[in-house]
């Protein structure tokens, strides 16, 4: 029988570390050696989460308690700029697939615009890898620390990266209006998910500042090979998870929104977790729920030379957890599919 590839899970007290361990659990070459969490340190990962009370994990611990020499690969679910140092100063041995957005932006420079405190491993930095999965799957396979996509770039992304590489659209005048159920705030105590406070409502949120409109406008420049910037607005929406983006574009050369479906179509037609809606049915939160899947579609606007294009997609699965266990296979050289193969909730 085949050794199973032990892994730590970092953080794994938060809504990202649970998806993980969800899924992680009915992964065959998966053993879950570890899991920290330091302000739950010496409890029962039932204890946090109830739903996992019968399935014989590993105690919760803190992260200098764990021995490194016997873990594989660590997928860290911490905070923004807590990452940094922790992956610094692991096991070189170890490979790492952070869901924080502690590496995902290139330049130090922005980063520390972006989020407010200097990087702590620059060094390190440079040798991350973006982890797109379908647009930089050559890169993970080999790469020591993969640095998952936030859930609204891993959504519009996506959608957009073809499209502007092709080029169908234009990068001028990109609108993109993001809503997201209220896991992607994070577990901690906030006024603004509160029952009470989210429960009826729609309400916007960093506007025009949000962390995530810089790591979209590196991809889609990276893509354009020219500067683009993005007009981004996210929402937050009441319910626990989903996400659902719909951009605003001008079409380029002459395309038309079933040129921009046929190649998506087309660019995604080997990809297990991406398809498009059905020409009669609008992306919906409800068709991936639960999923790792990712589904598209584009539509002509009113205006014309102009295209709508929506996204939806799980925040916590396809958005973080789904998407860094797929990173895993990768990394691992299994196919990609193993372990989320789980279809959408529904109803």
């Amino acid at each position: 029988m085949q050794k199973k590839i032990q892994i730590a899970v970092v953080g794994a007290s938060g809504y990202t570390g649970a998806d993980l361990i969800r899924l992680a659990v009915c992964h065959p070459s998966i053993e879950i050696a570890a899991l920290t969490a330091h302000s739950h340190a010496g409890k029962s990962i039932g204890t946090v989460f109830p739903h996992f009370a019968q399935m014989g994990l590993p105690a919760l611990t803190r992260n200098e308690e764990v021995d490194w020499d016997k873990i594989d690969i660590a997928i860290c679910g911490l905070p923004h700029a807590t990452s940094q140092q922790f992956i610094r100063d692991l096991p070189e041995k170890v490979r790492v697939i952070d869901m924080s957005a502690d590496f995902r932006l290139r330049d130090p420079a922005l980063y520390e615009s972006t989020y407010g405190n200097p990087h702590a491993a620059i060094e390190l930095q440079k040798q991350a890898v973006y982890g797109l999965s379908e647009h930089y799957r050559k890169e993970i396979a080999d790469a020591r620390l993969v640095a998952c996509p936030g859930c609204y770039p891993t959504a519009v992304l996506t959608l957009l990266l073809p499209l502007i590489g092709k080029p169908l659209i234009e990068t001028e005048d990109l609108i993109i209006d993001a809503k997201s159920g209220v896991t992607g705030a994070g577990r901690a105590l906030k006024q603004n998910t509160l029952f009470a406070e989210a429960g009826e409502g729609l309400s916007p949120y960093a506007v025009a500042q949000h962390r995530h409109a810089p790591e979209i406008e590196q991809e889609l420049s990276k893509a354009a090979s020219r500067p683009v910037l993005v007009n981004f607005t996210p929402h937050l929406i009441p319910m626990s998870r989903g996400e659902l983006v719909t951009c605003y574009a001008r079409l380029a050369n002459g395309a038309t929104a079933k040129d921009c479906n046929d190649y998506l179509n087309s660019y995604y037609k080997d990809e297990p977790f991406i398809y498009l809606s059905p020409d009669d049915i609008y992306p919906q939160t409800q068709h991936v729920r639960g999923s790792n899947r990712v589904v598209l579609k584009a539509y002509e606007d009113r205006i014309p030379g102009r295209v709508i294009l929506i996204a939806a997609l799980d925040n916590l699965v396809k958005g973080s957890a789904g998407q860094a266990l797929q990173n895993f296979n990768i990394m691992t050289n299994q196919a990609e599919h193993i372990g989320l193969q789980q279809l959408a909730l529904f109803p």
